[in-house]
């Protein structure tokens, strides 16, 4: 599938907040989020990020994620990151993390780029290491339920 990629739009919002399908999913996503994610939730979010993008294939948006933290010359961190689920499994989130990559160097001439993952979300424990991010640290979290998750931090030295 070819996929491209571009800054979100308005007219994404209501596609986007269709991704997370259920509690956890949403928490993996967006922890202070309430489901179902609303676009008021997600553009609020958007307003107080930098460089949200989507990655669109096939005509659709199939993919979502921005910066919490934007620090020129610093750190940027990965945040709000979700592939639609007829997307999952098919390199929508490789894509979408790479192009983070670059626009944390591009944009922000960032030194590392951040992101967190909780230890529930096998996908993407599984899929940071393989594009060089490396653990650096564990806290503990509760979950829109209270229950207690581990938040493992990784990093990518961009140098």
């Amino acid at each position: 599938m070819h996929l491209t990629h571009r800054p979100v739009q308005p007219g994404d919002i209501p596609v986007i907040c269709c991704f997370p399908q259920g509690p956890d999913e949403l928490f993996y996503m967006f922890p202070k989020a309430t489901y179902p994610l609303t676009p008021l939730q997600l553009s609020d979010a958007i307003a107080q990020r930098s460089a949200s993008i989507v990655v669109e294939g096939q005509g659709l948006v199939l993919g979502f994620a921005n910066f919490y933290k934007a620090e020129h010359g610093g750190v940027c961190a990965l945040g709000n990151l979700v592939v639609a689920p007829a997307a999952r499994g098919h390199g929508v989130a490789r894509y979408l993390v790479q192009c983070m990559i670059n626009l944390a160097r591009e944009q922000f001439a960032a030194r590392e780029l951040w992101v967190s993952c909780f230890n529930h979300n096998t996908a993407g424990l599984l899929l940071y290491p393989q594009l060089g991010f490396v653990p650096f640290g564990v806290e503990e979290r509760q979950t829109w339920d209270g229950t207690r998750v581990a938040l493992v931090q990784m990093k990518q030295v961009l140098g």
